[in-house]
């Protein structure tokens, strides 16, 4: 099972992810959020990580000309919440956000379900299993995971992969290196 660690806020966070087992790590930009990072200290974390460890860059702006900062960063993927059209081919992985009465759309590489932003509010798990088996993309949950209930989220919905940020946190933007491994382990245990 493929895991994001997201919103982080400190290269040595992102490394433990990494050593983890994560398969990426979130930095959040130009966004009304407290794990909110300046683009300077996206470029640190995203350095931090080895190439096999996927970068996103994650954001609710409605500006292009946040977004035009994003791309300077080359992230591996930009996760955006709004309806961004890109002029020609993107120049990373898109993932979308939807979120319950959110038509699917497929004008990307992934979808992200989270209709907590950060929160921490559990997913609704009907629409979750219904965008995995409609979505013509990957369908990735977020919403109020933790290591303790990821395994039987993974194999209620049966999604591409999971997302977690407050869920593996000491205070927003804070990571907790034990809590990290934990969701890492359960994810990755969910399935035979």
């Amino acid at each position: 099972m493929r895991v994001k660690i997201c919103g982080i806020t400190r290269a040595v966070d992102a490394r433990h992810a990494e050593r983890a087992g994560a398969s990426a790590i979130g930095v959040i930009l130009f966004s009304d959020s407290p794990r909110c990072v300046t683009p300077e200290r996206a470029r640190e974390i995203f350095a931090s990580v080895g190439p096999f460890t996927t970068t996103v860059a994650v954001t609710h702006t409605r500006s292009q000309e946040d977004l035009e900062g994003i791309i300077a960063l080359h992230p591996g993927a930009i996760q955006i919440s709004h309806s961004f059209m890109f002029p020609g081919k993107p120049p990373a992985k898109v993932i979308r956000v939807v979120k319950p009465g959110d038509p699917l759309r497929d004008d990307c590489d992934a979808l992200v379900v989270d209709g907590s932003m950060g929160t921490g509010s559990l997913y609704d798990a009907g629409y979750a299993r219904d965008a995995v088996w409609e979505a013509r993309v990957p369908v990735i949950l977020a919403g109020g995971l933790t290591p303790g209930n990821v395994a039987e989220a993974i194999r209620s919905v049966r999604p591409y992969a999971v997302d977690v940020a407050s869920g593996v946190e000491v205070r927003p933007g804070v990571k907790d290196p034990s809590l990290v491994t934990a969701f890492i382990r359960a994810a990755r245990g969910a399935l035979p």
